[in-house]
């Protein structure tokens, strides 16, 4: 199984990757700087530097990819930014890193991936239930919340241009033990990891385009 893993140098990226090359399968992961890329290169795996908010960075990927056949993607690249309630209007600075990390980079860099998917691939955008609008009962971190429902929105897109190509799904974590999510979170990162790969495995036709928690639970838009 050959498996492309965007923003895997810590969290559930790198234990993602951890997993499928347990499992043998060729894994090629990104990274932003020269540590993350040396922990996936002793991992074991293909490592590129990758900076997804950088739209020539995201728009160079598809010559090292040039050739492959992916069976398997996961967009995992993401950042929280500052954990502001509604109505504190987020600094110009915060709203374009978050934006342009969660938001831009998936609409830069899915379309280089075109051309390098094998026949039947699976693609899951790593997103969160703090995306959605129906489960929606508090208003903490709305700009992270509105990256994700836009996140959300972006895979929908995808999931449209590649019917017949690939299964595509939007996939929530879960509260997740990682720098992100805190020491305080639900679940640890081999535990949300392996949900989520066993949803896109086990994923059918007809969950093209949904929204799934990673223990395979349909969640509401």
């Amino acid at each position: 199984m050959n498996t492309l893993i965007i923003g895997a140098s810590r969290g559930i990226g790198f234990e993602l990757a951890r997993q499928y090359l347990a499992e043998g399968a060729a894994v090629t992961a990104t990274a932003r700087d020269g540590p993350g890329l040396a922990r996936l290169r002793e991992l074991g795996a293909t490592a590129l530097r990758l900076d997804v908010a950088d739209p020539a960075a995201a728009g160079a990927l598809a010559w090292p990819i040039d050739g492959e056949r992916f069976d398997i993607v996961f967009f995992v690249a993401g950042v929280i930014g500052e954990r502001a309630p509604a109505l504190q209007t987020p600094t110009v600075a915060d709203f374009d890193a978050v934006m342009h990390t969660n938001v831009l980079g998936p609409m830069a860099v899915l379309p280089q991936l075109a051309d390098a998917l094998a026949p039947g691939a699976r693609l899951a955008l790593v997103s969160s239930r703090m995306g959605s609008m129906g489960l929606r009962e508090n208003n903490g971190n709305w700009l992270y919340r509105a990256s994700k429902a836009a996140a959300n929105s972006v895979l929908k897109d995808v999931s449209i241009a590649w019917a017949g190509k690939a299964i595509c799904l939007s996939l929530h974590p879960g509260w997740v033990r990682t720098d992100m999510g805190g020491a305080g979170a639900g679940i640890d990162v081999a535990s949300s990891a392996a949900g989520m790969r066993r949803v896109l495995a086990e994923a059918r036709p007809q969950d093209h385009g949904g929204f799934f928690n990673f223990d395979g639970t349909p969640l509401a838009w």
